[in-house]
């Protein structure tokens, strides 16, 4: 797995995080299931999507959708394996990460996401 890092930024805050960028159809299709687990502060980042299923997952997640201008519009969090789906008709991407990230990170609706 290749990481990238991005930093969440806030009027208030700034979180560092380390991404698997899924930017092909194929990747973002696999996205992360038959995986086990994944470490605290880093993520699956699905370009061009705004919806995800949780089909063949092994543990639940929180998923951050970002709006073309790379802003917070929704956070679903703890989405349950094969029973869990989110939609965010005005997102374009979305980061994936293990189930209470988002709250123990204090990521909220309104941050932007930069890269390196």
């Amino acid at each position: 797995m290749t990481l990238q890092n991005v930093t969440l930024v806030s009027d208030r805050r700034r979180i560092s995080l380390s991404i698997e960028l899924a930017d092909s159809w194929w990747s973002r299709f696999k996205g992360l299931m038959l995986q086990k687990s994944l470490p605290e502060g880093q993520g699956l980042y699905l370009k061009k999507t705004n919806s995800i299923h949780m089909c063949f997952m092994r543990f639940p997640i929180d998923a951050i959708f970002f709006d073309t201008h790379g802003q917070v519009i929704k956070i679903a969090q703890n989405l349950s394996p094969w029973t869990g789906i989110s939609i965010s008709l005005k997102a374009k991407d979305c980061l994936e990460m293990k189930a209470g990230e988002a709250e123990r990170l204090g990521i909220v609706v309104g941050m932007k996401i930069y890269g390196d």
